[in-house]
């Protein structure tokens, strides 16, 4: 496949992967939604749902691998990073395109969202002073958790631990079950076992962080949300930025040697 070709295919899939995951981290959130508080279970399995629509359409041009975990790991695993570049492109642009219409479609309820005077003043909308003012930077704001992940408990070791334990086993259920014959991406089967790995992450392992375990999935709509025009917003929570890309980044490393180790 051509550098062109894997590039408009990650940035369609990506794009879709964060429109439908980030979409219903919306519907779970805003005010104005009708899946309002519907839950975690929602969000987990709607990110599952999210992963394989996304890996359906995005197969056919670059292998769907919509991840730079993914991406890095297959590298590992080959050897070959001739097109490593070009995916995390894709993947980033379509991160960012993605959480963009998220916030088109909910245009409305961000609205009402960010002006109702409740939201804004509910427990942990906005962190202690003091904790603002050690981070120097704008406490997390009410609607950050639709665009990127943010840990329950702070403790950088613990929050990037969580993320590496996650990761890993996403890329061994990936490098083991679901890659196509190519082993450049994933397959129609592989795209299905990914889903319910994702959702079986969220489920199991997603309590302590919100599970980014893929960086562009997380920093393409962090971005995102530091540039809206968004009411009330508070901060993108750049001090907890670095967990979600350089966690799933050592997880994809782990998970492709232990699989070179034990599999290949």
């Amino acid at each position: 496949m051509s550098s062109s070709d894997i590039f408009i295919g990650e940035t369609i899939g990506t794009a879709v992967l964060i429109l439908l995951g980030g979409g219903v981290c919306a519907a779970v959130t805003l005010k104005g939604s009708k899946a309002r508080n519907t839950g975690w279970l929602a969000i987990a399995f709607g990110w599952g749902f999210a992963v394989m629509t996304a890996v359906y359409v995005s197969n056919p041009l670059s292998g769907a691998q919509l991840n730079p975990a993914v991406t890095v790991a297959l590298a590992v695993k080959s050897g070959d990073w001739t097109n490593v570049p070009t995916y995390i492109a894709g993947q980033m642009l379509g991160a960012m395109i993605g959480a963009t219409l998220v916030w088109i479609a909910y245009y409305g309820q961000f609205h009402a969202h960010l002006t109702d005077e409740e939201v804004l003043g509910a427990p942990g909308a906005q962190a202690a002073p003091e904790k603002a003012v050690e981070a120097q930077e704008p406490a997390a704001g009410p609607v950050l958790g639709i665009f990127s992940t943010g840990p329950e408990i702070r403790n950088a070791a613990q929050n990037l631990a969580t993320e590496i334990i996650g990761t890993l086993v996403l890329i061994l259920a990936v490098l083991t079950q679901g890659l196509n014959d190519k082993g450049n991406g994933l397959g129609v089967l592989g795209g299905l076992i990914t889903a319910l790995v994702v959702a079986a992450v969220g489920l199991s392992l997603g309590g302590p962080t919100g599970y980014a375990i893929n960086p562009a999935r997380d920093l393409g709509p962090r971005i995102v949300h530091a540039l809206l025009p968004l009411p009330n917003k508070g901060g993108s929570d750049w001090g907890y930025a670095w967990i979600p890309v350089v966690g799933p980044l050592i997880g994809a490393a782990l998970g492709a040697g232990l699989y070179n180790v034990a599999f290949a």
